[in-house]
């Protein structure tokens, strides 16, 4: 005998309707097309089930739906300041709704209202640079100040950083989980977490009670780029989880930008193959807003409360006020040129922040690259 299905509420028949067996995103929406709601599918029986294909496992479990798979769901959501986003949902993100495949429902701690905001994706390594930490937290404070919502995943490095500047200017930052919201993955980004969700959000498709796995970070990366304008990609090599992200967001009709660097530098690599393929250079937070302006009314343009910063740190703008490393390497300089190689024999650094201060140092002027991978002192 079938459960009383016309007592689920509305919400109920969403989350069970999301948690029946071989329903993803494509096979949601069709059940959503056919029979106008989650609660409706559920009433069907199996004459118009069999309409759309269903047998075996998902047959079963729509005959005999068991409310106590939702539980967790529904104890989640009990909670203070956590939220279902559902895609009849007015707050549901429109720009979400454009992409192929869209999540049917949303779990939102924190402001669900910042979904529907206009949102900039940032990504990038996991092993940032000193200097690709920096420029991705400026250029994140600068967008921040300029009215755009930073979106990210919450990774460790660039994701991180990303949401810091975030969270230093407007506080307006969504982290897109790979998990479920009643846990933080990376456990060092739990302090993070808490801080966006006091004046941001985390958000995830996936139920409380979801693991990291590592299926879970192409699907989510989707929604990063899908509420989003465009995706900024500060540093990736060129197997970077990044790069997934930005070819989403080209398959979504979206703007890609990525910050270039030193051809000696592996998180350049992935920066400069995504230039090629079209995405745009750009060089300062004002490069991106200049794009993304475009596609904003204009009562949706603010002006950023400081100057954008350009790539090269204009705390090094000055010979003076180079820290001991950087001074170092000019001294490594002074008699003769140097490859990548010697200097990071000499000092005693990492190639990547050997190829990160140089190529401060070359668009400060103050060093010059040669033909060989050699690199020279110019004043």
């Amino acid at each position: 005998m079938r459960p009383p299905v016309a007592n689920f509420t509305d919400v109920e028949s969403w989350l069970l309707l999301a948690r029946a067996p071989g329903v993803g995103p494509i096979t949601f929406m069709r059940f959503l097309k056919y029979f106008g709601s989650p609660h409706a599918a559920l009433m069907g029986g199996r004459n118009e089930w069999a309409t759309l294909g269903v047998k075996g496992e998902l047959l079963q479990y729509l005959e005999n739906p068991d409310k106590t798979i939702i539980e967790k769901d529904l104890h989640w959501l009990s909670l203070e300041n956590n939220h279902l986003v559902t895609l009849n949902d007015p707050h549901y993100p429109h720009r979400l709704c454009e992409i192929h495949d869209p999540p049917p429902i949303l779990f939102v701690h924190g402001d669900y209202t910042l979904l529907s905001s206009q949102q900039v994706a940032m990504v990038g390594t996991r092993n940032p640079s000193p200097l690709g930490k920096e420029i991705a937290y400026d250029f994140a404070k600068n967008l921040s100040q300029a009215g755009f919502t930073i979106t990210s995943g919450l990774a460790m490095g660039i994701d991180a950083y990303s949401h810091q500047g975030a969270l230093a200017a407007t506080g307006r930052t969504i982290a897109v989980a790979g998990t479920g919201l009643d846990r933080v993955y990376p456990a060092q980004n739990r302090e993070l977490a808490h801080q966006i969700a006091q004046t941001g959000a985390l958000i995830s498709e996936l139920p409380p009670g979801t693991p990291a796995k590592n299926q879970h970070f192409p699907r989510r990366n989707r929604i990063i780029s899908g509420l989003s304008i465009g995706t900024l990609v500060v540093e990736a090599s060129l197997r970077s989880g990044s790069l997934i992200t930005a070819r989403q967001a080209v398959e979504q009709g979206r703007d890609v930008f990525a910050i270039p660097g030193s051809i000696h530098n592996p998180l350049a690599k992935g920066c400069h193959a995504l230039i090629k393929e079209g995405a745009k250079l750009v060089e300062t937070a004002a490069d991106v807003m200049e794009e993304l302006f475009l596609h904003l009314p204009n009562q949706q343009r603010t002006i950023p409360l400081t100057p954008p910063l350009p790539v090269a740190s204009n705390r090094l703008t000055q010979h003076n006020e180079l820290d001991g490393d950087y001074i170092r390497l000019l001294e490594y300089l002074c008699t003769e040129a140097q490859s990548i190689d010697n200097l990071v024999e000499l000092s005693g650094l990492t190639a990547e922040a050997v190829s990160s201060m140089l190529l401060i140092l070359e668009l400060q002027g103050l060093i010059a690259s040669q033909a060989g991978g050699l690199y020279v002192r110019l004043s």
